[in-house]
């Protein structure tokens, strides 16, 4: 995306007196003063299905949205969805189920879904683009950090090895299952925790890996990390995935990036994991449940 945007990254329609936090720093939100000590956090995200259960897909999608919110230390407020649907593929009735699914966690989070925008796309395409409030003092972005902070993360990694393994049915049914349900759990506690452990700075970690988020975060910051792997958190059953070659190809487009900036002695399966792309993916994935996919134009 930064290729994409560097022609046109001091577009006018780019800055405004009261933007806080926009497209300069990678950060999870873009923010903007209301001028009463508040601020507007504003956030989308939107991709094609990681798993093949309808439900499942939207309650992941509307988590991963809010999860930007949560990482700038905001609340989340309003969302508009949006739904691409091959609607002479893919009967209306599975489009429900992803957007009750959406709803369900929508809900969780306190966040009204205000409206949003639908089309006949070639492939199911579903997400959110959320606003959230925010004291204009107690932001969090990812240009804070100072030489000597912890790195702490509140999920564990490994969500692309296992949605790969899915794919090609080598999942087991219960690792799938616990990596759907912390793939769906909003990050609500962790947000909290922000404040009242008075966070410096902090990310969504997503598509580009522990590593990538965290280069984004010290590039910003002007700072260098370590990051000591016997203390990064994994979900268990990863490493054997791993081994049988669980491996998806945005990850090693992760690996291939970082490489240049990554200091490492750790051996190469571990890199893996650290860079391993978490969440969301771009391609379709298949569950034991095969529901969406087997049917998805994607797959043809």
């Amino acid at each position: 995306m930064a290729q994409v945007l560097g022609p046109v990254q001091n577009h006018t329609a780019f800055s405004h007196p009261d933007l806080l936090i926009g497209i300069g720093t990678s950060d999870d939100a873009g923010v903007y003063a209301l001028g009463d000590g508040r601020a507007l956090v504003q956030t989308v995200d939107i991709f094609t299905p990681v798993v093949d259960d309808p439900v499942d897909w939207g309650r992941i999608a509307a988590a991963n949205a809010l999860s930007d919110i949560y990482a700038m230390g905001a609340s989340p407020l309003t969302a508009l969805q949006y739904l691409a649907w091959p609607r002479d593929v893919l009967p209306f009735d599975l489009a429900s189920d992803v957007i009750r699914g959406g709803m369900d966690v929508m809900a969780d989070a306190g966040c009204t879904v205000v409206g949003g925008h639908s089309i006949d796309g070639p492939e199911p395409t579903y997400g959110f683009a959320v606003t959230g409030v925010a004291d204009a003092d107690s932001l969090v972005s990812n240009s804070g950090g100072r030489p000597d902070d912890v790195l702490i993360l509140t999920k564990p990694l490994g969500m692309g090895v296992i949605t790969t393994a899915i794919k090609r049915q080598k999942c087991p049914s219960d690792l799938a299952d616990e990596a759907i349900e912390t793939m769906a759990m909003l990050n609500v506690v962790a947000g909290a925790a922000l404040q009242v452990h008075k966070a410096r700075a902090a990310t969504d970690v997503t598509g580009f890996g522990l590593l990538g988020h965290l280069r984004e975060m010290c590039e910003a910051s002007g700072v260098g990390a370590v990051v000591e792997f016997d203390r990064v958190p994994i979900m268990g059953g990863v490493a054997d995935l791993l081994a049988q070659g669980m491996w998806a190809g945005g990850s090693q487009r992760n690996l291939e990036s970082l490489q240049p900036d990554v200091d490492s002695s750790v051996g190469n399966d571990a890199l893996r994991l650290l860079v391993d792309a978490q969440t969301s993916g771009s391609r379709c994935q298949r569950s034991q449940r095969k529901v969406i996919c087997e049917r998805c134009p994607a797959r043809r």
